[in-house]
């Protein structure tokens, strides 16, 4: 598999973190029914979370719970806490992927919207800090993504401009808008073969059905 005629190999590759390079699904499923059950609700489906869970929680949750959003955000953190570390899966080929990176000597970040410190937790605990620069999470930033500001951060120090040299690698229509807001190449790893709905607003430049193929074209 080869680059599309007229793209070059990126300078730095930046990637989301639930669900890009590891499965988190579980965990925020089971944060996400803890937290509608202490607060009295129905709790979503796995498929339900699955569909509407994007963007961190600052951003999400006085949507969801209004005047709430402080009591539902600490019980989700106490779920969250006890069982993100030992039920964290890297995806397959999410280590060689960032090997492969790293040994082609471009400039490696995540560009997160989890909270930077529990995102930064989870990749000391994978032992991947050894291949990514910079974790960049939540709060790290003035704002979270889609908006820009966290790609800028990640790359502040590096001399790398946000363009199609920079290639921000992600599953979500959070992670595309957030490329096309900061000038960089939206990359899109899994999801259906055809792309619908908000997906369609900030689209692709480049796919992957996942990490072996993203190592192919890199």
């Amino acid at each position: 598999m080869s680059l599309p005629e007229g793209l070059k190999p990126p300078r730095a590759v930046l990637f989301d973190w639930d669900n890009t390079l590891v499965n988190t699904w579980p965990t925020i499923v089971e944060c996400y029914r803890d937290t509608f059950t202490a607060l009295g609700l129905t709790p979503w489906t796995a498929a339900e979370v699955q569909d509407r869970a994007h963007g961190s929680l600052r951003e999400v949750f006085p949507t969801l719970f209004g005047d709430r959003a402080g009591e539902a955000e600490r019980v989700f953190y106490e779920t969250f806490f006890r069982i993100h570390l030992e039920r964290l899966e890297p995806l397959a080929g999410a280590d060689t992927l960032l090997a492969h990176c790293h040994a082609k000597g471009l400039y490696v970040a995540i560009v997160s919207n989890k909270v930077g410190d529990n995102l930064r937790a989870e990749v000391a605990h994978l032992g991947w800090d050894r291949w990514i620069a910079r974790s960049v999470g939540a709060r790290d930033a003035a704002r979270d993504k889609p908006a820009p500001d966290p790609i800028y951060l990640a790359l502040d120090g590096t001399g790398i401009a946000p363009d199609d040299s920079v290639w921000m690698v992600g599953d979500t229509p959070a992670d595309l808008k957030s490329a096309h807001a900061a000038g960089c190449l939206p990359v899109l790893v899994g999801g259906a073969d055809e792309l619908s709905g908000s997906l369609l607003e900030h689209p692709p430049r480049l796919r992957a059905r996942n990490c072996h193929q993203l190592v192919a074209l890199l």
